[in-house]
């Protein structure tokens, strides 16, 4: 196996075992984080009924965005108003896998200065 393989597969292992833990619902959604290289997309999820309450990527943000720690904080503002309009204020935070750290955590401190309890 490749290393990028086995970071891949290690990384899945981690997000199998983090999301036996967590659920979300209606009024207290899971935030599910997923980046790429190129890109970085945040999404709150109803798991009762499986079904996407709000997202927030990187190309809302505007006309070539770049895929920065900045961008990542304003993308978590971004989620924090669309749950605001929705009345949400709680939910829970997963990071898929990812350390938190850089972009992940950019996410999860805009989400709370936007008022989301996490």
């Amino acid at each position: 196996m490749l290393k990028k393989e086995v970071k891949k597969v290690k990384r899945f292992g981690r997000k199998r075992r983090i999301r036996a833990k967590i659920s979300g619902t209606g009024e207290c959604p899971r935030i599910s984080v997923f980046r790429s290289l190129r890109s970085l997309s945040v999404q709150a999820i109803d798991d009762t009924t499986g079904k996407t309450v709000t997202h927030a990527k990187l190309s809302d943000l505007g006309k070539n965005p770049k895929n920065t720690v900045a961008s990542a904080e304003a993308i978590g503002k971004l989620l924090s108003a669309h749950l605001g309009k929705l009345g949400i204020e709680r939910a829970i935070f997963d990071r898929s896998g990812y350390r938190y750290h850089g972009k992940v955590k950019a996410v999860a401190e805009a989400l709370r200065i936007g008022g989301i309890q996490i």
